[in-house]
């Protein structure tokens, strides 16, 4: 019994963690951020969760970003920029992917979309200005 009670506590801190940071962090991230709390979480038990949790669909992958999957909480249709300088992922609400592209999706395809996900890459404000300061 103590083992499912620990169980479950881990597994939801490790969605609450995820829900409560816009950051898309990779499971690495989720570990460190969730080790102060407990310290005895591995990497494996984040790793293992964060699959349940894809099947469950409460979460979604972003795909890899330098190498590295990152996670979203947010499984509303939104739309995604990913800095190719520094690899940070940023939600644009203001953002909608357009259904008329799944439809056409669909058209050309002949296959079912069930889902979407747009995702813009280049480099952020930060890394723009970064790259100015050493230019200048």
């Amino acid at each position: 019994m103590e083992q499912t009670v620990k169980q479950f506590r881990k597994r939801n801190a490790i969605l609450s963690c995820l829900r409560c940071t816009h950051v898309h962090p990779s499971a690495e991230d989720l570990h460190r951020m969730l080790q102060a709390e407990h310290p005895d979480i591995s990497l494996a038990t984040v790793y293992r969760n964060l699959s349940l949790f894809k099947r469950q669909g409460l979460i979604r992958s972003l795909g890899a970003v330098d190498g590295i999957e990152r996670f979203d909480a947010d499984t509303s249709p939104h739309v995604h920029f990913i800095c190719t300088g520094c690899g940070r992922v940023l939600d644009l609400p203001q953002l909608t992917p357009p259904q008329s592209l799944e439809a056409e999706a669909e058209g050309c395809s002949g296959c079912r979309i069930t889902g979407c996900q747009l995702t813009f890459t280049g480099v952020c404000l930060s890394c723009q200005q970064q790259n100015q300061e050493e230019l200048t």
